[in-house]
């Protein structure tokens, strides 16, 4: 579960953000929110169980998810991938950041104990990393990395890391890690690295996906007709949301699974060795049920349909496995109250510890009685192009009963678009 989330000096972001998922200390309208939509972890700490994310187009809301992506990719790619560096690009508008690292730093939990763990790079090195644990009330360094060297090393909690610079003959650098190499990364590499890869496969959970389509997506959840659980929860997913499909199944791609009626110039396109075909119910003149029809999924179903089975099973395994979920144009596609019943899934009781995090235009979420004011952010641009991430109910004046939607629209919160008089564009005298 992640507790905070910080980037700075990364695309349209110059100063230090923080994507915050712990739960302040507030009383909403709707007192139902305050024990739902909260995961709880200690005696005075909860955690969020999701996050709306708002802006105007170009202010940086996706950059947020990029940051995340970023520093996921460079964990789990490093030590093999010698370019995933590359992901980075520092804030270019000011001569201040422009060459100078970006900071990637994340507060999760895992078996109970919270990590502190982060690292400064840019395109070609790794500047510094550290990893810090609070077992009990006090944290403590586990190691703190500067360029090349281990500077320091919790020789008692951190023996993997010991152990790495002893068989490297007491230096951190050489055949343990590159100077473009997490050390995390690296100590997990090795069977000793038991803490580091646990850390690492709690990191590795994280899913993120674009709501605007998502290959992979479509693939799984192909994959998942085969398993009569997860099918069964597709296609529960898919009914509630009132698509009108009975029954969905993969097949061989052969002629005689293909339906009746389908486009004979279609199958010339079709090179993929299963198709998935929708049911619906036919009915005849006297509206009474005869049977089913059948269509070709992939070409005779609506977008947002095709969204729904693909993001189903992310949904799946996040409600699952109690892991996080982030959603780039999640309302893409989507009809309003659809996006708002996915929020509402995520904030129910039967939730335990998923996070979902997502990025949005849609208003109709920015209700009291379905967020608190902490589970909503937004992302503004300054003067001078940089982007900054603040929360709700870091606004004053605020109150739980207000209506959000309503003083966003009209700028009270900033974060949306100043647009021009569109009428004139169409004067080309």
């Amino acid at each position: 579960m992640i507790e905070e989330f910080s980037f700075g000096n990364f695309w349209s972001f110059k100063e230090m953000q923080t994507l915050n998922m712990t739960a302040a200390k507030i009383k909403s309208k709707n007192t139902r929110l305050d024990s739902a939509n909260l995961i709880p972890v200690e005696d005075e700490l909860s955690l969020l169980k999701s996050k709306a994310i708002y802006g105007a187009n170009a202010s940086g809301k996706s950059n947020v998810i990029k940051a995340l992506v970023t520093y996921i990719r460079i964990i789990n790619e490093s030590v093999r991938n010698e370019k995933v560096l590359e992901m980075i690009e520092s804030f270019q508008l000011s001569t201040e950041s422009a060459g100078e690292p970006s900071f990637f730093q994340m507060i999760f939990r895992v078996d109970g104990i919270r990590y502190r763990y982060g690292f400064e790079a840019n395109e070609i090195s790794i500047k510094s990393e550290w990893l810090f644990s609070t077992p009990k009330l006090k944290e403590q360094a586990l190691f703190i990395r500067e360029g090349d060297q281990i500077i320091e090393i919790n020789k008692t909690h951190f023996e993997e890391g010991q152990k790495s610079i002893a068989l490297s003959g007491g230096q951190s650098e050489g055949q343990i890690f590159r100077s473009n190499s997490l050390f995390l990364s690296s100590l997990a590499s090795f069977g000793f690295g038991k803490v580091s890869k646990k850390l690492m496969e709690a990191i590795s959970t994280i899913t993120v996906v674009s709501g605007l389509g998502h290959h992979a997506g479509y693939r799984i959840a192909s994959d998942y007709l085969n398993n009569s659980e997860r099918k069964k929860f597709i296609l529960n997913f898919l009914r509630k949301a009132d698509l009108g499909i009975d029954d969905i199944n993969a097949v061989e791609l052969k002629a005689e699974n293909l339906p009746k009626d389908f486009p004979e110039d279609l199958k010339q396109n079709l090179k993929k060795e299963k198709i998935i075909i929708s049911s619906r119910a036919k009915y005849n003149e006297k509206l009474e049920p005869i049977g089913r029809s059948d269509f070709a999924f992939d070409v005779q179903e609506s977008e947002g349909t095709k969204k729904m089975f693909e993001l189903s099973p992310f949904i799946f395994e996040s409600l699952q496995e109690g892991s996080t979920l982030v959603i780039d144009e999640f309302d893409a596609r989507f009809h309003p109250l659809l996006t708002k019943k996915i929020a509402e899934l995520f904030n129910s009781g039967g939730n335990k510890k998923s996070q979902l995090i997502f990025i949005t235009h849609d208003t109709n979420l920015l209700s009291a009685d379905l967020l608190r004011r902490d589970q909503i952010d937004f992302v503004e641009k300054d003067r001078y192009g940089a982007s900054h991430l603040y929360t709700l109910v870091e606004i004053k004046g605020v109150r739980n009963d207000a209506s959000f939607e309503k003083d966003y629209i009209q700028g009270k919160y900033g974060a949306i678009p100043f647009l021009g008089d569109f009428s004139t564009l169409s004067d080309f005298e």
